[in-house]
């Protein structure tokens, strides 16, 4: 295989799509937000590129049996209401600084062949603590876009995230500016722990009143709840072994 492999798995007319990446990242944040939007607008889904490189672990999935392997996965979607869009995602992130280049560029020449020049970016900002409120933190490669992801809800503070963006998302950034896109990372705050369903929702909810689409949280509600379920269980770990006696306790107990 090349170092780069872009299989053409269908073709389909689009007007105008948006690209929304969303790959693993803090929290898993980014890939729970696009696998839900193509789990809710699955009926006006369709495949159309899979994205084969080296920089990917040597590994497949397996499902019932059957191999695939590794890569990332780009839809096309038609939605009843709201804007055409490109979902990109996959289970995997490039292992080298060097893939993450390639594997960007390669993303953004399918863009820009399908017809994009607006994309969104999607993944968690690491808060270090467990969480009841969530915000969206975002990103942007012009300052025309600030004040509409203002008015959706997206918060923008100084030198945060620290430390930048890394990865696939940061890149979408600084190479989809430099090659004309108007790019926007979206970040929801998440504990950087476990898998957030809650901070994906958010995320979700910026991407509904940016783009006019309409998704249901059903699914994603059932997640977050079991994930509560998981929380609370640490929790009560964590409680019971506060209050376990230490030596220096047992020394006065007489």
């Amino acid at each position: 295989m090349d170092e780069l492999d872009i299989e053409t798995v269908d073709e389909v007319d689009l007007d105008d799509p948006v690209l929304v990446e969303g790959l693993p990242g803090v929290g898993h944040v980014g890939k729970l937000a696009a696998d839900h939007i193509l789990e809710e607008l699955d009926a006006e889904s369709t495949l159309i590129r899979r994205i084969y490189s080296q920089e990917f672990p040597p590994q497949v999935t397996v499902e019932n049996g059957v191999s695939d392997l590794t890569c990332a996965k780009l839809y096309a979607i038609t939605p009843e209401t709201g804007r055409d869009l490109l979902v990109l995602t996959g289970d995997h992130q490039a292992q080298t600084n060097e893939g993450h280049y390639v594997l960007t560029s390669a993303f953004l020449d399918v863009a820009e062949e399908l017809g994009a020049s607006e994309l969104y970016a999607l993944g968690g900002v690491p808060t270090g603590e467990l969480i009841d409120e969530y915000a969206v933190v975002g990103a942007v490669s012009h300052e025309s876009v600030l004040e509409d992801l203002e008015d959706a809800g997206v918060e923008f503070r100084e030198n945060e995230p620290a430390g930048g963006i890394v990865g696939v998302s940061g890149l979408l950034l600084g190479l989809g500016e430099r090659r004309g896109f108007e790019a926007a990372c979206l970040m929801g705050e998440t504990s950087g722990y476990l898998v957030d369903p809650k901070s994906a929702r958010a995320v979700l909810r910026v991407l509904e009143a940016r783009l006019g689409i309409d998704l249901e949280y059903e699914s994603l509600d059932e997640r977050a709840d079991e994930m509560e379920d998981v929380i609370g269980k640490i929790q009560e770990m964590e409680q019971q072994q506060m209050d376990v006696p230490t030596d220096d306790d047992l020394r006065y107990i007489g």
